[in-house]
């Protein structure tokens, strides 16, 4: 017994390791898999990309600002001077969190009025938007009662009113900040990955280990026919998938969709160019269905965790979030969210979408040269 169970452990180990991209995708890539999640696996929130709408413009909102920078979670990216500009950064999400001073904001609290800060969220990340309306509320509670401390030195005690500052935050997009409307759409990018990558990365592997791949080659099949006859059944169960989980969102979990249902699916189907490409390309590099899978795993947990889907890229380190922009996955959460949530159209969501076209068509002219190759 124990001369066959040496034996059948001896041949398991000599057929793993003979080949060198297994040894590759066993101890490399975890190393790699490691580093990948020590830096990116961080629920921290700081450096908070902020605007500054000041209309108030006087000493006292100019404080209250150097308070807000002053501090490690704060970071100004940019002034703003109209309401246009507010709308276009929060759509295109390029500041978290916009700080409005309304005219007459030094007045009334120069008065002892209160004086009324707004602090406009993008509330697509909802647990993002409560730690940074944690964080604001904690600032401009200092700073009030710094100015009531100064009063009440300087003012006889007779004074019955003292000047405060009042912090009334709007969130956008997601009013109640649940966190459900924030990973759903991220879950239809998960699935649409997982399940096209799979299928598609046994499509060539299977026919090879059951010996198959002769008799197609030797076929009346052309090569494009035979590669349009692997990929489109699998896009075409991605797109159904991609429906029944639009269905259950929107109407079990009531997942608000506020964009063009004509624009999710577009942009999916864009998406899936890139998908498919990856899988097959999976398929013509692995000996195996057990490599092909181990492959597909190496790719799926990278992009998912390089994507934003679970952790912020703007806390990640300026080398991983250099790293993101190679993630097809990371555009396509983006177009998720903002059709679901914040209904953006094109007009904002295209850069995203050209991303994705492009990465999707050097994917898939990649894929289909090995492809050619492997039946020459």
């Amino acid at each position: 017994m124990f001369e066959r169970l040496k034996a059948m452990l001896f041949k398991e180990f000599r057929q793993v390791l003979r080949d060198p991209r297994m040894k590759v995708t066993m101890f490399v890539a975890p190393i790699f898999q490691i580093l990948v999640f020590g830096y990116a696996a961080t629920t921290d929130v700081k450096n908070i990309p902020t605007a500054i709408y000041d209309l108030d413009n006087t000493p006292q909102s100019r404080e209250i600002i150097r308070n807000f920078t002053s501090s490690k979670y704060f970071r100004v990216k940019q002034y703003i001077y109209n309401d246009k500009q507010l709308e276009t950064l929060i759509d295109k999400s390029a500041a978290s969190a916009v700080i409005r001073f309304n005219h007459g904001f030094a007045e009334k609290l120069n008065n002892g009025g209160d004086a009324e800060i707004q602090l406009i969220l993008d509330g697509t990340d909802s647990s993002t938007a409560s730690v940074i309306m944690s964080y604001a509320g904690s600032i401009i509670r200092q700073y009030s009662q710094k100015e009531l401390d100064k009063r009440i030195n300087i003012l006889p005690l007779k004074i019955e009113s003292f000047p405060s500052v009042d912090l009334r935050a709007r969130v956008w997009f997601n009013e109640n900040l649940e966190s459900r409307f924030f990973y759903l759409p991220g879950v239809i990018a998960m699935l649409v990955t997982v399940m096209t990558l799979l299928l598609t990365s046994m499509a060539v592997v299977r026919e090879k280990e059951i010996g198959t791949m002769e008799q197609l080659i030797v076929s009346p099949l052309r090569p494009t026919e035979l590669i349009l006859g692997k990929l489109i059944p699998f896009a075409i169960i991605a797109v159904i998938d991609v429906i029944f989980i639009t269905v259950v969102g929107v109407f079990w979990f009531k997942l608000p969709i506020r964009g063009s249902v004509l624009l999710l699916f577009g942009s999916t189907f864009v998406y899936l160019i890139t998908s498919l490409g990856m899988g097959l390309f999976i398929s013509t590099i692995s000996a195996t269905q057990q490599e092909a899978m181990m492959s597909t795993f190496l790719f799926i947990f990278p992009a998912n965790l390089l994507s934003g889907l679970i952790f912020p890229i703007a806390n990640m380190p300026k080398i991983v979030q250099f790293i993101t922009y190679l993630n097809p996955l990371r555009y396509f959460v983006v177009i998720l969210r903002g059709i679901f949530l914040k209904g953006t159209g094109i007009e904002i969501l295209w850069p995203q979408i050209l991303a994705l076209f492009l990465f999707g068509l050097t994917i898939l002219s990649i894929s289909i040269w090995r492809f050619r190759k492997l039946m020459s």
